[in-house]
């Protein structure tokens, strides 16, 4: 699937948590197509273009989700902020990535995300309950916070909802109060890849996708070989972007 350049309108544009907003964007049905766990690029002048994970699976209607971390500190941050205030249309450039999820791979998913990297690992599960709804998912989602699993509840749901989904959520910092109630949702605190250590699981038999930082992935990476996961059974966009020094 080529990457296509096209103007698209914005549709909504919403606080997720006090650093997180989503932003739903629509356009023609078949320009908009693209692959569970690609990402598009915004841009925001002639030679800026800013990446961000695509949120949602396709569904055929043209429209897509962004979450969007917002770094006052950051330039381009402030200004992707300052120009949805006032731009009712945005010019893109997707589909790109090569870390898309497997739909004919029947093994089970661990899908490790780390702060705004669930966007990624939402569309994935979207599409895994649309696609192959017995296939056993285990999403785990690590933040520094409680307030940073921005849809905390949109995650228990499925965990609620799905007998062969589980929510594993990893925080830094105690909980403010207590995750919602349900035998496949979980917490730990800590380090997502100390968790990943103590945790009892078999990662060989998965397909395992991680979104985060490079050293969150990498870390994690090391984890799962030491338990004996299969690494080209472990995808990222990370070993595209920032491959290991070899």
């Amino acid at each position: 699937m080529s990457a296509r350049t096209l103007t698209c309108q914005v549709t909504e544009v919403e606080n997720l948590n006090p650093d997180v907003f989503g932003v739903t964007l629509e356009g023609r049905a078949e320009a908009m197509q693209h692959a569970p766990g690609q990402y598009l690029e915004l841009k925001l002048d002639d030679t800026t273009w800013v990446p961000f994970s695509i949120a949602s699976f396709e569904r055929g209607d043209g429209i897509i989700e962004l979450h969007v971390q917002h770094w006052p500190e950051r330039s381009n941050s402030v200004r992707l902020r300052e120009l949805l205030k006032v731009a009712n249309q945005l010019t893109l450039r997707l589909p790109s990535g090569e870390c898309v999820l497997d739909l004919q791979s029947q093994r089970p998913l661990m899908l490790i995300a780390a702060g705004t990297g669930f966007s990624q690992m939402k569309a994935m599960v979207e599409a895994v309950l649309h696609e192959q709804p017995d296939r056993q998912v285990s999403l785990w989602w690590a933040a520094r916070e409680h307030r940073d699993l921005y849809l905390e509840q949109l995650a228990s749901h499925w965990a609620q909802t799905y007998s062969n989904v589980s929510f594993h959520a990893v925080t830094e910092l105690p909980l403010e109060e207590p995750l919602a109630a349900g035998e496949r949702i979980s917490h730990q605190q800590g380090r997502i890849d100390d968790a990943l250590k103590a945790a009892d699981i078999a990662p060989h038999v998965h397909d395992v996708y991680l979104s985060g930082s490079p050293g969150m992935v990498y870390a994690c990476l090391d984890v799962l070989e030491s338990k004996g996961m299969p690494l080209e059974r472990v995808f990222s966009d990370v070993f595209a972007y920032a491959p290991r020094a070899k």
